[in-house]
């Protein structure tokens, strides 16, 4: 697989809008002028979880790992609580916070996040005075789940493997035609 092939396989998760993420054309471009930084971009993100979580096409590929072993809804989470920790007007706050509850939290959700009793009640109390602070400890909780359970698994899936030894052959090919 070549270099081609690792910028047509971001490529494609780059572009699925249900994917958290909203981007657009310019992070393409960016990406496919950038082949150096995103190869070292695809190997930082096995330094640290938060490295991972910091680089956008890394939360994208991460995802659509997580949608191979149906569960994203613990990562839309973590993402709905940051964009919601980002709103400044209290009524979008509190309409945001209920829509947050009713999706991922509240027990028999939609899409209800794996957290504690005592933290989803702690979460539901919080809704009655909804700050940008109200999810901060079953965001806290996801995020370790996934950090402890999901991250190591997609280190060690197929397609991460694929991003990284194509990062890591480039790198060797560029150092050898300079």
């Amino acid at each position: 697989m070549g270099a081609k092939d690792l910028k047509t396989r971001l490529g494609i998760l780059l572009h699925k809008p249900e994917l958290g993420h909203r981007i657009g054309t310019s992070s393409k471009l960016q990406l496919g002028s950038r082949r150096r930084d995103s190869s070292r971009e695809v190997l930082e993100w096995r330094e640290s979880f938060d490295q991972l979580l910091k680089s956008k096409s890394g939360v994208t590929a991460f995802h659509t790992f997580l949608k191979t072993e149906f569960s994203e809804e613990n990562l839309d989470f973590w993402l709905a609580c940051e964009d919601f920790k980002k709103t400044r007007s209290k009524t979008k706050l509190a309409s945001k916070a209920n829509r947050i509850f009713e999706e991922f939290v509240q027990s028999e959700a939609p899409r209800e996040v794996n957290i504690d009793h005592e933290t989803r009640e702690i979460t539901r109390k919080n809704l009655s005075g909804a700050t940008s602070a109200c999810f901060n400890e079953a965001q806290a909780k996801t995020r370790t789940l996934m950090e402890k359970d999901s991250y190591p698994r997609f280190l060690k899936s197929a397609s991460y493997q694929d991003m990284t030894k194509q990062a890591t052959s480039r790198g060797i090919s560029k150092r050898s035609h300079t």
